[in-house]
């Protein structure tokens, strides 16, 4: 499993209420709702954004509310991936639980710059910066976590299973 995209490059502290606003959350389609995504943070994100693109950020990605649509309206965008130095908790898990793949990697969040291209191994956990000539080693998903990222997110992943 791999993904490939230009980057869209943000700080420290991105809350759930950057990633989509609050007044946007009386909206129930899933793409409609996403047409706002970043859009206090980067009014263009949503026209410049391209499926397979990938959101580098620093410290702490997606604290604040526990809302399951942060995750949700990035991979409705067509974010490939998320790669932080480290993200809030609840927005780790619900990526997961969605089939949104995120990367903790403190020197890969440093390393890149907004507009460069990054290919990331799911697999190897290896993020090349491929403008740079630069690789950076994240720690991979375990087997199960990747069978529910394949799958599309937690529910896909169990009936799938049967369950």
């Amino acid at each position: 499993m791999n993904a490939k995209g230009r980057v869209f490059k943000y700080g420290d502290n991105v809350d759930t209420d950057v990633i989509i606003p609050a007044r946007y959350l009386n909206i129930a389609d899933p793409k409609e709702l996403a047409t706002h995504a970043m859009e206090d943070i980067d009014a263009d994100f949503v026209k410049k954004m391209q499926p397979g693109d990938i959101v580098v950020a620093t410290r702490n990605f997606g604290c604040g509310s526990s809302r399951e649509h942060a995750p949700l309206v990035l991979k409705e965008n067509g974010v490939s991936c998320v790669i932080a130095a480290s993200f809030a908790r609840i927005f780790y898990r619900n990526a997961i639980n969605i089939g949104l793949p995120i990367l903790e990697c403190e020197a890969a969040a440093n390393g890149i710059d907004d507009g460069d291209t990054v290919s990331v191994n799911f697999d190897t956990g290896v993020i090349t910066n491929e403008t740079k000539g630069e690789s950076y080693q994240a720690a991979a998903f375990p087997p199960f976590i990747q069978s529910i990222i394949k799958a599309g997110g937690l529910l896909k992943s169990l009936k799938e299973r049967g369950e």
